[in-house]
């Protein structure tokens, strides 16, 4: 009898984290007590405690106990970190696969194209990014003011992915552009006129950007504009050195986080170089058992690799079972199956700190389909993306299967509206031939439109016959179509604008 996809990720759920409950107490090891015979003894029985035993024919469901542990903490670890190491992932791959050093930055020339393997990345606007260590000192970033030439949208933030600053129109700048300084933590010096002051709780920092063109110039011109970016040592700024800007073209970028035993390299390298907060203390002090974290030695044995092993794959197929049974009321319209790409904490901010907790199972999924959430949720975003979370009978889509969208000739937007489709397993773009990931309202020339002036728009496999130019491939992938709205209107932010949901065809 075949299982379902939901019903595997139960068992597979249950299989990991069930045994993570340990059943025993170090008063019953102690005494002798056999992990594998039950108790004898009956609570409050006379000549016996009350307390302090588990219950009468208890026995323990773990085996070995030093790898339990290990599992256990290292589960605990991944939700904790997918902030910090989702974002230490594009630290890493641009060093090591692109060649990059601290203050180079990769600029690109088009859109992106499934070679950029990041995290609901989008492919009508170039990107912009680069990476600093202010463990070296203060670093100056100055961005080109917004205008006829382009604009900047865009986050910096810090080594938890927790922006510090947001750049454009709407951000610290306000669209004039300028310097921006951007200090270490602890930095207690005069911070010079003209610049504008970014304090870092951490040393290492990022930024991601979109060159957005202006009305009537091109990609190419966007691209142009970018490169009047330059960012170098504050210690520099006397004779900055020239910029190094690096374009990636079609060269592979792979930025996913690992989900197997490397998971545990990356977060070792941010937790053995940042500053530690008070609220993570009791974490850190968990994974100093599997030698992660500051002066510690991390040379993992096979049996704690094993475990961190296990954990990381559990922990995938943990967030795959909580999008699979995504919390209904966080759909954007009670009765269609879309859900916003930005999940805000209650705060409207993406740091889940509360004065009592913090929400590690929320923030892991926010960070599990998404990079760069801005500082502060506002009630009318530059930008919505709506994720089509099932098809209009409720299902979850399926990989193999082919979905129609029919969009309206008046979309609530401003700008323009762009559809992507991206691998449900892995949140980033997905291979084809055609390489195309994306149909926006630039493509509507070339699309074949209905007579009511909308457009009906495929995803799937396999293109419908004569319907090549309004399709979207899958390659065989589960879909994750997203529907961006660009300079939304109050029709969407008010919710009196319905975008219909998928059909299976």
């Amino acid at each position: 009898m075949p299982i379902s996809r939901r019903d595997f990720y139960k068992l597979a759920l249950g299989s990991a984290v069930g045994l993570a409950v340990l059943k025993n107490s170090s008063t019953a090891l102690a005494q002798g007590i056999s992990l594998k015979k039950p108790l004898p003894y009956g609570a409050g029985q006379p000549g016996e405690t009350v307390g302090g035993l588990p219950p009468q024919g208890a026995v323990s469901s773990v085996e070995d106990f030093e790898y339990q542990i290990k599992y256990q903490r290292a589960f605990e670890a991944v939700l904790w970190n997918m902030p910090a190491v989702a974002i230490y992932s594009f630290r890493r791959a641009a060093f090591e696969n692109l060649g990059l050093k601290d203050n180079d930055i990769i600029a690109y020339s088009k859109p992106a194209t499934p070679h950029l393997e990041a995290i609901t990345a989008n492919s009508t606007t170039p990107y912009i990014t680069a990476f600093t260590d202010l463990q070296q000192g203060p670093v100056v970033l100055e961005l080109p003011p917004a205008g006829a030439d382009g604009s900047l949208y865009g986050q910096i933030v810090d080594a938890w992915q927790f922006t510090i600053a947001d750049v454009g129109p709407a951000g610290l700048d306000g669209g004039k552009g300028g310097k921006f300084l951007l200090t270490p933590p602890g930095y207690n010096d005069a911070i010079p006129e003209g610049y504008l002051h970014v304090p870092s709780p951490n040393f290492r920092v990022a930024f991601a950007f979109r060159s957005v063109q202006a009305p009537g110039k091109t990609t190419e011109d966007a691209y142009h504009y970018s490169k009047r970016m330059r960012m170098y040592y504050l210690a520099e700024a006397a004779n900055p050195p020239q910029q190094k800007f690096v374009d990636p073209g079609n060269k592979r970028y792979p930025t996913l986080p690992y989900y197997d035993e490397r998971h545990f390299d990356d977060l070792h390298a941010v937790a053995s170089v940042e500053p530690v907060r008070e609220q993570d203390k009791v974490m850190l002090g968990m994974l100093s058992s599997l030698g992660i974290g500051h002066g510690l030695n991390f040379s993992p044995d096979e049996k704690t690799k094993k475990a961190m092993r296990q954990a990381a794959i559990d922990a995938w197929f943990y967030m795959q079972y909580w999008y699979d049974n995504f919390p209904k009321e966080k759909l954007y319209w009670p009765d269609r199956h879309y859900a916003s790409l930005l999940q805000a904490d209650d705060n409207k901010t993406f740091t889940f700190i509360y004065e009592d907790r913090i929400d590690l199972i929320n923030r892991a999924a926010e960070y599990f389909w998404c990079t760069y959430m801005p500082k502060i949720l506002s009630d009318s975003p530059a930008t919505q993306y709506l994720m089509c979370m099932a098809d209009k009978d409720g299902n979850l889509l399926e990989a193999g299967q082919t979905y129609k969208l029919t969009v309206p000739a008046k979309m609530p937007v401003k700008q323009f509206w762009a559809l992507t489709v991206y691998n449900r397993d892995t949140m980033s773009f997905i291979y084809s031939e055609s390489e195309r990931t994306t149909l926006s309202s630039y493509d509507l020339g070339k699309m074949k439109e209905n007579t009511d002036g909308s457009v009906t728009l495929y995803v799937g496999p396999k293109a419908p016959e004569g319907l090549e130019n309004n399709w979207i491939p899958t390659s065989g992938k589960r879909p994750l179509p997203a529907m961006r709205f660009y300079g939304p209107t109050d029709e969407l932010n008010l919710k009196t604008f319905k975008l219909a949901d998928f059909e299976r065809v």
